[in-house]
């Protein structure tokens, strides 16, 4: 019964009757994305003259072949009805959508032996959206509307250091996660943290660069790193840091996509005062002499 209807819809859409086919040889199609095997991809192309939309078969610009398209699971061959492996295929991507069979035979004047090259294509009465391209198109624009957090930052010494000392800067940014609907599909972004650009404050500027620094231990401070940096004047700074995320994305659980472009997220500005240090020579042993200058 589900094979008699799904007959009839084909009836109403196409004008065909059930293990009826259409022939059509090379010259008639205005395009070309099937290999010599027979494999189709999801480029919808028109079928030349027949208002038929679906991944039409070729196998190059002297195509020696000329095809047909039969009903999933009602075309016979050889006058030999075929057995229905795969059914019928659900084709709901635009209105009109049936599920076909394509064979190919060589031109005349060879004879005809159809042999099967695909099952379960779908064809349509009008050209399918595009949907992967369409969110291709979006997904920059929503990877820049994502919630990404920032990376904190710190420094050591701080909020206080010396004026002619190496200070360390650090960042700390994670890989985050997030879930959208895009044109009613189920969009999966990742943003990765990628490099850095770091603002020191007093007019210097380094990156973007991979180093996101890392915090030393105490007995340490003070040595040179590749994010540290010296200041040469008093004064209170704002250090600004910029993430630049790399994105990737996943469509209702396909493959990882790479994101056009970078977000690029900046972090709240630190805080630093820089101090300068004052040396003085005294003459008393604070041993023999505890309340003497500088004891």
């Amino acid at each position: 019964m589900r094979r008699f209807i799904a007959s009839m819809v084909l009836i109403s859409f196409f004008s065909l009757v059930p293990g009826a086919s259409v022939v059509f040889a090379s010259s008639d199609r205005h395009r070309s994305n099937w290999g010599d095997t027979g494999v189709g991809t999801d480029v919808w192309s028109k079928v030349s003259g027949k208002d038929l939309f679906g991944p039409i078969p070729e196998s190059g610009p002297f195509d020696p072949y000329m095809f047909k398209y039969v009903l999933s699971c009602t075309e016979s061959n050889s006058n030999q009805a075929t057995n229905c492996i795969i059914g019928a295929r659900e084709c709901t991507a635009a209105e009109g959508g049936q599920s076909v069979d394509w064979f190919r035979s060589l031109k005349p004047p060879n004879p005809q032996r159809w042999t099967v090259v695909s099952r379960a294509t779908c064809i349509y009465a009008e050209k399918p959206r595009d949907i992967l391209a369409e969110i291709a198109a979006q997904i920059a624009h929503e990877f820049q509307k994502s919630p990404i957090q920032p990376a904190t930052v710190g420094s050591q010494p701080g909020p206080h250091t010396l004026r002619g000392q190496e200070t360390n800067f650090y960042a700390d940014a994670t890989v985050q996660e997030f879930n959208i609907t895009l044109l009613g599909q189920k969009v999966h972004i990742t943003a990765t943290p990628a490099t850095y650009t770091w603002n020191y404050g007093d007019g210097t500027l380094w990156g973007p660069t991979i180093s996101a620094g890392a915090p030393l231990p105490d007995e340490r401070i003070g040595e040179q790193t590749k994010t540290s940096h010296i200041y040469t004047a008093t004064g209170k700074y704002a250090i600004n840091l910029t993430t630049h995320f790399n994105g990737t994305y996943t469509v209702n659980g396909g493959p990882n996509l790479p994101i056009p472009g970078q977000g690029n997220i900046a972090s709240n500005p630190l805080g630093l005062t820089v101090w300068r240090a004052v040396t003085h020579n005294y003459a008393d042993n604070c041993n023999e002499n505890p309340n003497g200058t500088g004891c």
